[in-house]
């Protein structure tokens, strides 16, 4: 049965989604055995991906993605994860995104998708890159999950779309342009949304005020699960979020993977009450003894993982840049 929701609300920025996706059992395509049996189309979640990624030529991907369309029965194909392309670290997405846009009415079940499910060995997540994305919402309408890992080259503009429940964007940093897009597109019933903003060093550009739509949530009636992470303004964004809106609808709250410290969790502490979430996501942080005891009392029954806590000197980072 398909899972819409994320089963983790941590997930690992390195999973290749090779053996669940999406609440499926997942297929490799294409098998390494080439006598092995296809599964039923709608039973699994397909992990396409080129076996000789790093040294495969020019239109490699796309010969083995039409290879796909030509032997599954797509029109069954609920879940996809798209893995390594040739030479991911130098040719973009746009070839895969176009293929899957432009055949989007032979996967009228297609429910999730996640673009770039590459391992560092493959590509670091700054080196994968990728493409405007837009596409992938406005050609499947019904598209339930969106996913995508890698930032470079990333694109987005504003949409609106009546399905979507899943946004999620991994990345050592993420475009401000994406970031504005996001916030300015019209999701009713997107209920969780990740935001992995990187640094600026790796395109991780956005500011405060690119992210005030989001957390004014006017155009996110449905939003449960709110992660804005690996920033190296996580004090800023932790002030911004402490008299947010949004935050009073949320079950889940994570501002992880950054640089959060005594500032931004003294923010947290003085804006609104926070006893009605259910998840406080803080792992990776720089927050003192004294503020992590305080913020275990603020929080009340809700679970607080402050976890991977480091000590401010020298070397500040997030969790995932390059």
């Amino acid at each position: 049965m398909l899972t819409i929701l994320p089963e983790n609300i941590r997930p690992n920025p390195w999973d290749l989604y090779d053996e669940r996706y999406a609440g499926l059992d997942v297929f490799v395509f294409p098998p390494d055995d080439d006598d092995e049996k296809l599964p039923p189309a709608g039973t699994v979640a397909w992990r396409i991906a080129e076996p000789e990624a790093y040294d495969a030529e020019d239109g490699a991907f796309a010969g083995t993605l039409q290879v796909f369309l030509d032997q599954v029965a797509v029109e069954e194909v609920q879940a996809l994860v798209i893995g390594c392309w040739e030479q991911a670290y130098d040719t973009d997405s746009s070839v895969i995104v176009k293929m899957l846009s432009e055949n989007a009415s032979r996967f009228p079940a297609l429910r999730a998708i996640f673009l770039g499910a590459i391992q560092s060995e493959e590509a670091e997540i700054s080196w994968i890159q990728q493409s405007d994305v837009t596409a992938l919402l406005t050609a499947f309408p019904k598209l339930e999950r969106l996913e995508v890992r890698g930032g470079t080259g990333l694109g987005l503009s504003a949409v609106r779309h009546e399905a979507l429940r899943v946004l999620r964007f991994e990345t050592g940093g993420l475009p401000a342009e994406v970031v504005r897009a996001v916030a300015g597109s019209d999701l009713p019933a997107l209920e969780h949304l990740d935001l992995w903003l990187g640094i600026d060093s790796y395109g991780g550009d956005s500011t405060i005020d690119d992210l005030a739509p989001i957390l004014a949530g006017d155009h996110l009636p449905a939003l449960k699960h709110l992660g804005l992470q690996d920033s190296d303004n996580q004090d800023q964004i932790a002030a911004a979020v402490a008299a947010a809106p949004i935050v009073a609808r949320l079950d889940v709250l994570s501002l992880a993977m950054g640089t959060l410290g005594d500032e931004g969790a003294e923010a947290l502490l003085s804006g609104q009450p926070l006893s009605h979430l259910k998840v406080l996501d803080l792992h990776h942080n720089y927050v003192t003894d004294p503020l992590a005891e305080r913020l275990r009392t603020a929080v009340g029954d809700a679970e607080l993982d402050l976890s991977e806590r480091k000590k401010r000197d020298d070397w500040i980072y997030v969790s995932v840049a390059e």
